[in-house]
Formats: structure tokens, sequence, C-alpha cells
């Protein structure tokens, strides 16, 4: 059963009323004890630097925020920022901003019953940062019998036999170039952030 920790909120106040919610997905924080980011700093950082009802979703680098500023400025504003504000090794960490809508239509458009039977399988939504799906895939390997794939929209669909995942190859990927262009969540962390951009702000 995942356990659902959202901490804090940070406000801003937004130049004009057009704003949008966005999903921001930092890739390589915080994890094997390289490139630590607390919570807390980010959530400051982001709201020092306009953004509003700025929130995190667990410690992996999910973040929900509103703007008027488009995705690429925004992207491009953390990417940044983040190495002013902690130690970062900058060849393993990247920033990913979707709009409410593209992460509302991965959701909505995954592959017939992916994720519907997590005690079946594991099944995670592998975001693509500058790659597109095509390319993505030629770097899996999927195992029959354990592993399925599927390209999306920005996003691979993965899936593993839970019985069986010491043998999935999911893991052969974090050892291609492609990867570097790859973050990787949990279904139930995906739902989980459409369920954050969902609530009224």
């Amino acid at each position: 059963m995942s356990t659902v920790i959202i901490e804090g909120s940070v406000a801003a106040c937004l130049t004009i009323d057009h704003v949008k919610s966005y999903l921001v997905l930092l890739r390589g924080i915080n994890v094997g004890g390289k490139n630590k980011v607390p919570m807390a700093e980010l959530r400051r950082l982001l709201g020092d630097l306009g953004y509003a009802d700025v929130s995190t979703y667990i410690a992996s680098g999910n973040v929900v925020l509103r703007s008027d500023r488009p995705a690429a400025e925004i992207k491009s504003r953390i990417e940044e920022a983040l190495p002013r504000a902690f130690r970062l090794h900058s060849e393993l960490v990247a920033v990913l901003v979707l709009t409410h809508a593209q992460l509302r239509a991965i959701v909505h458009d995954k592959p017939e019953g992916f994720g519907e039977h997590p005690g079946k399988f594991h099944s995670d939504a592998v975001f693509l940062i500058g790659i597109d799906a095509a390319t993505a895939m030629e770097v899996f390997d999927p195992r029959p019998g354990v592993d399925t794939v599927w390209p999306g929209r920005g996003v691979i669909y993965s899936q593993r036999l839970s019985a069986e995942r010491t043998k999935s190859r999911l893991s052969k990927i974090m050892g291609s170039p492609a990867y570097q262009s790859m973050t990787i969540r949990n279904w139930a962390t995906t739902t989980a952030l459409l369920d954050l951009l969902d609530r009224p702000r």
C-alpha cells in the first residue's frame, strides 16, 4: 500500500490572472546519497522564483505549482536555480515540466488494463525528457513473459510481472545514454500527482 505524503505549500503572487497548473519532475535527486534536495528548501526556492501554490509529493522530486509562464521557461529557470541552491552532480539532474493536460493525457491514454492489477504487476511511467518515444523504445529489451513496454506521448509505459520481477530487464536501460533523458515514477505516484493537479487550487 502506498503512503501519500503531501509536504507543505508556498504561495506567491502572480502578475496576471491567466495561470496554469504544472507538474515538475526532477530527475536524479535524493538518489544513492547524491544530489540531496530537501523538499522544504525546494519549495522555498520555487516560491522565491515566483511560482504559486508550490507543493511537493514524497521526496523523489515531484512538484505541483502554478505559474503564468510557459513550461519551457519554467524548466529553464529551475535548471539554472538548482545548482546555485544545492550541491548537485549536474550530469544526473534534469527537469521535466508538464501541463495539467499533458499529465491527464498520459494517465488517460494508458494501455488497456495498465496499472489496474498492482498485486500482479509492477507498473511504471517512464517520462521522457527531450527524447521521442520511438528513440527511447530502442533501448528497452523486455524479457518475454516478464516485461511489457508500450510507447506513449512523452512516456513509455513499463510493466513487470511481480512474481518474476527479479528477472526483469528494465534495469538494463540504466546503462544506456538515453537513460539520461528519462525519469521513472511508479503508476501509483503518477496517478496521485494527477489527483493533486485535479484539486481546486
